[in-house]
């Protein structure tokens, strides 16, 4: 995947690559979210839980259509080589995983990018637009 050509401010510094329109950035979390919610303090179990199926082919289909997909975990550092096993071994696709995700949930994510936020409720299903109240800075 090649991203854009690097942008330039008005100042004629250069800003950071971004994606061809239409495709996204995936950043997928995985415990309770592709699979069972494995706590790290019970790493045996990230070995033997199963995926959610629905996960697997939204995922896949993706990746397919050219979507950049990350996976993100609370898991640390040390539980990579099980995990990365994990989803190769079930067949998941991705092009990154990025461990150590702070835990407790109530993420509030501020970038100077769009970012758009999607509740897993316990089904993968395609998108669909829906208007929500955000929080935003002011003006």
């Amino acid at each position: 995947m090649s991203l854009k050509n690097e942008q330039e401010t008005s100042k004629g510094q250069t800003v950071s690559p971004s994606l061809p329109d239409g495709v996204k950035n995936y950043l997928i979390d995985i415990d309770g979210t592709i699979t069972d919610d494995v706590p790290n303090e019970e790493p045996e179990r990230m070995a033997t839980c199963a995926p959610f199926p629905d996960a697997l082919e939204t995922v896949n289909k993706w990746y397919n259509a050219g979507h950049q997909i990350c996976f993100f975990t609370s898991r640390v550092e040390e539980h990579r080589q099980v995990t990365e096993d994990w989803l190769n071994e079930h067949g998941f696709k991705y092009h990154s995983l990025l461990m150590g995700k702070p835990r407790g949930g109530n993420y509030h994510w501020i970038d100077n990018h769009i970012v758009k936020a999607t509740r897993y409720k316990g089904q993968f299903t395609d998108l669909v637009d829906k208007q929500e109240t955000i929080q935003v800075f002011k003006d």
